[in-house]
């Protein structure tokens, strides 16, 4: 008996591979080059038949959430003399979230800030937290198109 295949008619078995292999490497890379940590594998095995979608959710969550949160930070930095404790405040539910999906080199970056923080050192707070809004712009590219990728497929 022939086996059925999930393999839509316009996708060929060989791009069906290298559509496969091309989510593994850009997988692998976002781990390789520290952009993501652990977390993230286990949200990926929380993502089930019944949600095939969690990931993508709870990503898209983490950016509309960490826009509001860069946002009040931006705007505790343009207020002098800064607020060390509220910016520390900001920072720690940023680090949050951003350890919540696995955001590894983001999260670095914020115990960096919280401790020029912690020191009330103005100028490393934001040579930092230029870092990392450089760093999540950054994340933010690379896993919207390994989600776009997995889409592709069928898998999200």
């Amino acid at each position: 008996m022939p086996v059925k295949t999930c393999i839509p008619l316009n996708i060929s078995r060989m791009d069906t591979w290298s559509l496969k292999e091309k989510i593994v490497q850009q997988r692998r890379s976002l781990f390789d080059q520290g952009y993501l940590d652990e977390q993230f594998i286990q949200l990926e095995e929380l993502q089930d038949g019944a949600n095939p979608n969690f990931v993508e959710e709870i990503v898209t969550s983490y950016y509309a959430d960490s826009v509001r949160l860069i946002q009040n930070i931006d705007q505790a930095l343009a207020k002098h003399p800064f607020d060390f404790e509220k910016l520390d405040n900001y920072m720690h539910q940023f680090k949050g979230s951003s350890s919540s999906i696995g955001a590894k080199k983001v999260v670095l970056e914020c115990s960096q800030f919280r401790k020029y923080c912690a020191a009330g050192i103005a100028e490393g707070c934001v040579k930092t937290f230029q870092l990392i809004k450089q760093e999540h712009a950054m994340l933010r590219v690379k896993l919207e198109a390994y989600l776009h990728l997995l889409s592709s497929t069928g898998r999200t």
